[in-house]
């Protein structure tokens, strides 16, 4: 488990993370999403022990993390899958790193396994692929059989084929109980991954639920209606808070009305319908729309074709 209670990290004047407290809890995949500059990676840096807080505090199974006596065995964590020694083979980087606590040279041998760099083990760091770089790091992440897991962008870099394999592995490691806090901007594949969510924005907490009520919360939600009798239904429909958009011919996008309150007007009326089906928001476009203000830094407005410059 990994606890932070009104973590703050100030670099001069400039506030990165400003009393922020959340909970990861052991048994789920949990979500950390944030726009860049959110404060995501000084987040996980203070949760390794990498940066110190201005204030606050965060465990990990209930120490600082450089209170443990052997960390590799509680966290196993990937920041930075490349910060490697690129002249080693990665059988000789995990090796080292096993040295350090103990780990016996059979779980390294294990965790090759696990990540599928048998064929490669013995070759060096600098020739690898950032697919294969990223299945290293997360080999060594995995190599202390640790009970929590902290991973930055683990997916970057890897094949349908490696996607698939890192979102299995996640889950079949949460359901063994184990913490597990991913991040990552793929926003398709957390959707896919994650149960759980916390989302901040500019250093500060914005959502700590789950995926699922996450996604229900956040505007856009709508209501796809085809019909012959498109034009009627839209009068019938107009209202506060109601907009009803023509998509095409026949198909109105209704948002601010559930699908059974569309169904009883378009019944009274004696209006048929030929599809009512409610469109929920994705995960990409809830944290569009959940973290706008929290956006540090936005892209420019590009000039239309043929307005002045």
């Amino acid at each position: 488990m990994i606890e932070a209670h009104s973590l703050t990290k100030r670099y001069g004047e400039r506030a990165a993370v400003t009393d922020l407290s959340f909970t990861v809890r052991p048994g789920t995949v949990t979500g950390f999403l944030g726009p860049n500059g959110a404060g995501k990676s000084t987040t996980m840096r203070m949760i390794l022990g990498l940066d110190a807080p201005t204030s606050g505090s965060v465990t990990v199974n209930g120490k600082h993390y450089a209170r443990h006596r052997a960390p590799l065995h509680e966290v196993g964590a990937m920041l930075e899958a490349r910060a490697i020694h690129t002249g080693r083979s990665a059988y000789n980087h995990l090796l080292a790193l096993a040295a350090t606590t103990g780990i016996p040279r059979s779980r390294v041998d294990q965790v090759v396994d696990i990540v599928g760099l048998r064929d490669v083990a013995r070759k060096r760091v600098g020739g690898f692929s950032l697919g294969m770089g990223q299945r290293l790091g997360i080999a060594s992440a995995l190599l202390g059989d640790p009970a929590t897991l902290v991973l930055d962008e683990p997916v970057n870099g890897l094949d349908p084929e490696g996607i698939l394999w890192i979102r299995t592995l996640l889950k079949d490691l949460a359901a063994e109980g184990r913490t597990v806090l991913l991040s990552s901007h793929l926003m398709s594949e957390m959707a896919l991954t994650a149960e759980h969510l916390i989302v901040i924005g500019r250093g500060r907490l914005i959502a700590d639920t789950s995926v699922e009520e996450f996604v229900r919360g956040a505007a856009g939600s709508s209501v796809r209606v085809r019909t012959d009798g498109a034009e009627e239904l839209r009068q019938l429909l107009a209202g506060p808070d109601v907009s009803v958009a023509s998509v095409e011919r026949g198909v109105l996008e209704v948002t601010g009305l559930s699908s059974d309150r569309i169904g009883r007007v378009a019944a009274d009326a004696g209006i048929a319908l030929a599809e009512l089906t409610p469109q929920q928001a994705s995960l990409e476009e809830a944290f569009m729309e959940l973290t706008r203000d929290a956006v540090e830094y936005h892209a420019p407005v590009l000039e239309q074709e043929g307005q002045a410059a």
